[in-house]
């Protein structure tokens, strides 16, 4: 591990203060001194932490540990909550990547609850009176809504793994639902956003309207929000499982709601009916450091763009003999940050549907020759070719340049149980409050535009082009490190659009090469390096040094504030579980004691 010396003006590798809104993430977590039978598998000796958006959803978990059940239970407890509590981020009408890990048999399970486009989708599927819709169109359409994936994760994943009582796992979201949860300052601020009513539908739709706006005014923070049809929801599903959402009445609730205008799509019952969750192997990588980093396969970009970022920085930092100051390294971790981008944009999507070369990306061979091809700071971006590189055929004619830009509507899960077993999820809506439509006391995603809103470019098909059936691509990176004895290290994650990339190897870099807590890391000002623009968050202590640093070697900056990271980690210490929570949310890390 490369251990910084401090800086008198610090860039980004100096840790920084958590802001005063946010509510304090755990320090180290000793041993609990619960009774043997709580603790489950005496073997491990690291206690319990769960680490997410909001300290009741935190609690929920914590419940559900301390009553026997495990880190998938508690994950879905966690979630149900955030759906209440937060919805402006994910819910039940979206879907998520659940990274799991066994500890027993130390098998790492990947749940891929993404949401599907409709039966009906097709290349012109964001196309109206024959002519492209504009983006902030198709953003509230009826189009948007992919046939949600969530609640079949929930069950999926338990069904595997869990070893709670189901329907007690949402019992603290029912419960919060019917008394009424208080607003948080969080959420106030943001449905009295002026700028973000200007472009979403939710003081328009009158069934959001009537619950976010009431007498036309947003909910204030404190006011008491209760929300029976989403208690009445969780219900049929505790009861029924995820047959009371994919049929019946609640289907043809969110079939009607996706549906209806302006701009209505073309969801069916059977779209419901037929979704499906995918169960897949992890996407691992080894770093010359040794550790493993696994995170969740195409769709998703995490186990590409995780593994692919880190293993690129250890080829262009400077030497351990050269005696090189920080912004070497701060320009070190962005050159990595802009050809891993460049190949993700290019390449990675529903590997169902088209090829993903994801182990030539992060084969060490390709890695090592892809460094070599660093941008200059003033140059532009290009997807590099795995296939040449490797002795095979070219890859990248094999598609043409994706523009998506993702939305932001997301939130991230860290939770290692008492058995040592952990849950990485990232959970999302996509924009902020999805479509704007809402079934069931839940609001439905938009997250179809996360697939490429233009099929082809220069006559080729575009690999994050919209397809029946098809999971669009995903910046969602749940990622869990194991150090070089195997033994699991660290769990992080973040929301953020298409700069959760770049937040989670924030984390990465933090602890691994850096030197930082869990909290430290999450903290550090946020650097972006997609495309030809560094952006470099200068309302956070070290971010306007470390956009003068990059500026006089050349690099176009754009200084950013406000930025919408939601990192959650949780690192595994000789002396416990060390937590950290993004203090620009109101999330928190605590423990099971």
């Amino acid at each position: 591990m490369r251990h910084l010396p401090a800086l008198t003006a610090a860039l980004i590798l100096a840790a920084c203060a958590p802001a005063a809104k946010a509510p304090p993430a755990s320090s180290i977590t000793p041993v609990s001194d619960e009774t043997p039978e709580a603790l489950g598998d005496l073997s491990w000796t690291k206690g319990a932490m769960v680490a997410a958006a909001d300290p009741r959803a935190v609690e929920a978990g914590l419940r559900v540990l301390s009553e026997g059940g495990n880190a998938v239970d508690a994950a879905i407890a966690v979630h149900a909550v955030l759906g209440l509590v937060e919805p402006q981020s994910s819910g039940i009408g979206g879907g998520a990547f659940m990274v799991y890990y066994d500890r027993a048999s130390d098998e790492i399970t990947v749940f891929d609850g993404r949401e599907t486009a409709p039966a009906a989708a097709g290349p012109d599927w964001f196309s109206k009176d024959g002519k492209p819709m504009d983006f902030l169109t198709a953003w509230q359409s009826g189009r948007s809504v992919g046939v949600p994936g969530q609640i079949a994760l929930y069950k999926t994943a338990h069904d595997a793994a869990g070893q709670g009582d189901w329907a007690s796992l949402f019992q603290p979201a029912i419960e919060l639902a019917e008394v009424g949860f208080e607003v948080s300052p969080r959420l106030a601020e943001v449905l009295a956003s002026e700028r973000l009513r200007a472009v979403i539908r939710l003081d328009d739709n009158p069934v959001t309207a009537a619950y976010f706006y009431p007498d036309g005014q947003p909910l204030a923070a404190g006011y008491r929000r209760t929300n029976a049809a989403y208690a009445a929801t969780l219900a049929a599903v505790a009861n029924e499982g995820p047959a009371a959402f994919y049929t019946g009445a609640l289907a043809a609730e969110i079939v009607n709601a996706t549906n209806e205008g302006p701009d209505g799509g073309n969801m069916t019952l059977d779209d419901l009916a037929g979704y499906e969750v995918k169960v897949r192997s992890a996407l691992c990588g080894t770093l010359q450091s040794g550790y493993k980093i696994c995170s969740a396969p195409p769709p998703s970009s995490g186990g590409i763009t995780q593994n692919m970022i880190m293993g690129l920085y250890e080829h262009l930092r400077p030497g351990p003999t050269v005696n090189a100051d920080e912004s070497l390294l701060l320009k070190a971790f962005v050159d990595a940050q802009r050809l891993a981008y460049a190949d993700r944009d290019h390449y990675v999507a529903d590997a169902d549907h088209v090829t993903v070369p994801s182990a030539e990306l992060i084969n060490p061979d390709y890695l090592e020759a892809r460094a070599k091809e660093a941008f200059a700071p003033d140059g532009k971006v290009f997807p590099g070719d795995p296939g040449v590189v490797l002795g095979g055929e070219p890859m990248r004619p094999m598609w043409g340049e994706d523009p998506t830009t993702p939305g932001a509507g997301t939130t991230h899960i860290s939770i290692i149980d008492l058995e040592g077993n952990a849950v990485s999820m990232t959970a999302t809506v996509e924009a902020a409050f999805g479509s704007s439509r809402m079934a069931g006391g839940f609001l439905l995603n938009n997250e179809l535009t996360d697939f490429s809103l233009i099929p082809e470019m220069g006559g080729k098909p575009v690999a994050n082009a919209v397809a029946a059936g098809k999971r669009p691509r995903s910046s969602m990176s749940p990622t869990l490190v194991f150090d070089e004895a195997g033994d699991l290290f660290m769990v992080t994650g973040s929301p953020g659009g298409n700069s959760i990339v770049a937040y989670v190897s924030k984390t990465l870099m933090g602890v691994l090469e850096w030197g930082k807590t869990a909290q430290e890391a999450a903290a550090l000002p946020n650097i972006i390096a997609r495309g030809n623009t560094v952006g470099v968050e200068v309302d956070i202590d070290g971010g306007p040094e470390a956009a003068e640093a990059l500026r006089g070697m050349g690099y176009t900056v754009e200084e950013r504030t406000g930025e919408n990271s939601g990192l959650h980690v949780i690192v595994v210490r000789d002396q416990g579980l060390e937590g950290g929570a993004d203090p620009r949310r109101e999330g928190v890390a605590l423990s099971l004691r």
